[in-house]
């Protein structure tokens, strides 16, 4: 199983199995990245210029692992693993429930230390129940999980509080029967 530069488990043998589209890849096929960045590998970009910047995997005998500045990330909006849907608290600062888990690091360098494979960032949205016991060896991304008890319960409170926020409440209610906040009238 791949594993982190500390030595704990991602939850997968190969992180392109899970990785999806480049995050570089325009609507209509051509690479963001050269188009963007051309400063960053000016040789990489002069190749994608020559082609009109099409993605360099736009090529039947290409692949993503063959791209050098692949990347694939997740929107974390649900975990991979169990499914459970994020509920973001506006102007609120607490925790997420689905985090951000690495399959693979762009700055991690290859496995045989050679250099001559591209490291790719690659992520995954897990909850963070989820993604404790991945990184504890417990479980792994692509396991068939229900969401935890606890995990369930934190969402449905959130839920909770996103509908107190949607009530409407008459002035009446608030300051009582008299506008003016005289009760006697």
């Amino acid at each position: 199983m791949e594993e982190t530069p500390d030595g704990t488990p991602v939850g997968v043998d190969d992180p392109y199995e899970r990785a999806g589209a480049c995050d570089h890849l325009t609507g209509d096929g051509r690479c963001r990245y050269a188009l963007n960045h051309a400063g960053h590998d000016p040789a990489f970009a002069a190749e994608r210029r020559a082609d009109d910047y099409a993605c360099l995997v736009a090529d039947e005998d290409a692949d993503w692992p063959d791209c050098p500045h692949y990347r694939s990330t997740t929107d974390g909006k649900e975990c991979a693993r169990c499914g459970l849907e994020e509920v973001r608290m506006a102007h609120d600062a607490t925790r997420p429930l689905v985090e951000e888990h690495h399959l693979s690091y762009a700055d991690a360098g290859d496995a045989d230390g050679d250099g001559d494979d591209p490291a790719h960032e690659i992520t995954v949205g897990l909850c963070r129940w989820c993604h404790a016991k991945v990184h504890n060896g417990f479980a792994r991304v692509d396991d068939d999980a229900a969401p935890d008890p606890e995990a369930i319960a934190e969402r449905e409170s959130r839920r909770g509080k996103e509908l107190d926020e949607l009530g409407f409440s008459t002035a009446s209610d608030r300051f009582g029967d008299d506008a003016d906040g005289d009760a006697d009238g």
